[in-house]
Order: structure tokens, then sequence, then C-alpha cells
């Protein structure tokens, strides 16, 4: 598990005075204002952030330290993270995507399938993309309790029962 996770991402300026698009990961979008300085993946800037409204697919907001739109679009593209004991535990059967990357999934007869290269969301539910040497491609398996009956973080490992004929 990550000391910080990534709660969201700068989508480039919003305006001419300094405001700037971003996109939150939080499950409560607003939240993403309350955990105190947000810092950029190497820890080499913090922001304090100031939501000012909503916009599509995120939120104008005003971040400490930048007050012109060419400030605002040197950022684009620039992920924002928080200290994990910052954020509110995750509720059982619940997970922070970051903790599930990486684990090594199994079928429920104990063959390994592959391992978690992320988590990815289109609307319906999460979806696992797994990848691994035996693989041509990589698959998506739906992170249902029906599809994955155990992930075990402090082993490493998803317990998979995919659908037929999906490996």
């Amino acid at each position: 598990m990550t000391d910080r996770l990534c709660v969201g991402a700068i989508a480039g300026s919003f305006g001419v005075r300094g405001e700037v698009r971003l996109k939150s990961f939080c499950a409560e979008p607003e939240a993403i204002a309350t955990y105190g300085p947000l810092a950029t993946e190497d820890g080499a800037r913090e922001f304090s952030v100031r939501i000012v409204r909503r916009v599509k697919n995120g939120f104008a907001a005003r971040l400490g330290g930048v007050a012109t739109k060419e400030q605002a679009d040197a950022l684009k593209g620039t992920r924002l993270y928080v200290d994990r004991d910052r954020l509110p535990a995750p509720a059982d059967d619940e997970y922070y995507h970051a903790d599930l990357i990486g684990l090594d999934v199994f079928d429920t007869g104990g063959t390994r399938l592959g391992r978690v290269k992320s988590v990815l969301n289109h609307g319906a539910t999460d979806l696992l993309e797994i990848h691994g040497p035996g693989l041509k491609q990589t698959i998506l398996l739906p992170f249902t309790l029906a599809a994955v009956p155990t992930v075990d973080l402090s082993a490493g490992r998803i317990i998979a029962d995919p659908p037929d004929g999906l490996f």
C-alpha cells in the first residue's frame, strides 16, 4: 500500500484569473478540497484548494500560489496527491484503487491468472485490467462480488471467479 494517493488532476486553466479546471477522483468529488494541501507526484509543490464552482467534468478551483492563466496552463496534466492518513478509511468491501493495482489474481482453483494493471470505470462498475505472461491481451474483469469474491490485501492477492470464457 502506498503512503500517498492520487485524488485529482488539473485539466488546465479555467478563465483568465488563474483558476484551474480540477478533476476529482474522490468518491465524494467536493471532498478533494477538505483533505488539506494537495501535492504534486514528486512532492515538490503543494497547493491549498478552494472550489469556486462546478463546471462540466469537474470544478473551477483556486490553487494557492497560482494567480495567472499562464501559471494555471503550466499545471495542465498535473496529478494531485494526499497522504493516506488524511483520507477516510474505506468501508468494508471498499478499496482504494491504488491498493488493488499490482495485486496478483488467482482463480478459485489457485491458478495464477495475472496481475492487476489498473482499475477502470466507464460508468457501470469498476473493471480490473489484468495482464500477465500467459495473456495475449489485457483482460477486463468486472470488480463485483460475484467475479471477485476475495480481496486479501495483506497477502497481496485477489481470488477471482471470472465469467466463463473470459480467460
